[in-house]
This record gives structure tokens, sequence and C-alpha cells, in this order.
């Protein structure tokens, strides 16, 4: 390599250095007094880009859809509602097969049983639909408890399956 500047255009140079010192490093008593912000002399606090995003609901999202105050209201109700044999609620079980939101805000949930022998196929339906209709916003709900396509663990969550050791 050479620093010949050629017709192509300059070159470059080379040096070769021994050792190089070090960059100083950060120290809390360096650090400019605190000022509280608003403050004259203060400087303006950035505020998180994060801030409040996450919490915000998205607008314009109709109620009874998914992301909507009564569907969400429905989903998180489910979730209440545990299976009394496996210690997962019923929503992360795969036993809830759909939720209808109306326009009119009522609310029909298609559900399931692990299996048509359930302990607790006389009294589950009577439950949800108690839960259901007690969400802010719904008019109704109705259960409709089916058994084709039938239940299997294919059906959890992967959060119902890490619950019972399954991932």
């Amino acid at each position: 390599m050479s620093d010949d500047t050629s017709a192509s255009g300059p070159g470059f140079t080379v040096e070769e250095v021994d050792s190089v010192t070090p960059a100083p490093r950060a120290r809390v008593e360096d650090a400019p007094d605190q000022l509280v912000p608003g403050e004259q002399g203060a400087p303006e606090r950035r505020r998180d880009y994060l801030d409040g995003f996450l919490a915000e609901k998205p607008q314009g999202i109709d109620p009874s859809q998914p992301g909507g105050a009564i569907y969400d209201g429905v989903i998180d109700a489910l979730k209440e509602i545990f299976d009394p044999e496996i210690p997962v609620n019923i929503y992360d079980l795969g036993l809830i097969y759909g939720v209808d939101v109306s326009p009119e805000s009522s609310v029909a949930v298609t559900m399931t049983l692990t299996t048509p022998h359930c302990p607790v196929a006389e009294s589950m339906p009577g439950e949800v639909e108690m839960r259901v209709a007690a969400v802010p916003g719904v008019r109704d709900a109705e259960v409709n408890l089916v058994w084709d396509p039938p239940w299997d663990m294919a059906k959890m969550s992967d959060e119902a399956k890490l619950e019972l050791g399954m991932l």
C-alpha cells in the first residue's frame, strides 16, 4: 500500500501506532447535577416512545369484534373458568370453539367438553352462560355445547401445555 495518488483518485495512508489511550469511563460523580424537569435550565425529558403505546386500545374497533371491549371482556371472563379436573382455564384448554357477538351485544359461545361423560357436563355450560352474561355491555348470552369436532389435546394453547408440563 502506498500513499501515492493515482489517476483513479486519492489514496490513503496507513499509520502504525504502538498503543492508544483508552477512552475515559463514565463516572457518576462526573454527571451534572440533576434538575427537575420543568425547572429553568433543566433539559427537557424525552418521552419513552412506548409510553402509552402498549396501553392504548386500537381506535375505531367494533366492540363486538376481536380487540373490542365486549369481545375481549367475554374472553377474559372465559379465562376465569377452570376445568375441575385439569388446572387450566377452559379457553386455554381449547374448549371454546367460537365467540360470536352480535351488533345488539348478544353473545353466543360455542364450546365442547373434554368428553361427553365429563362430570361437569351439566353445570359447565350454565356457568359459562352466567359468567358471559355478567360481562359489562353484554345484553344476553347463549351457550351451544357441541361434540363435533371432538376435543383433543392439539386444541390446547401453548400456555396450557406449558402449565401441564407438555412442552
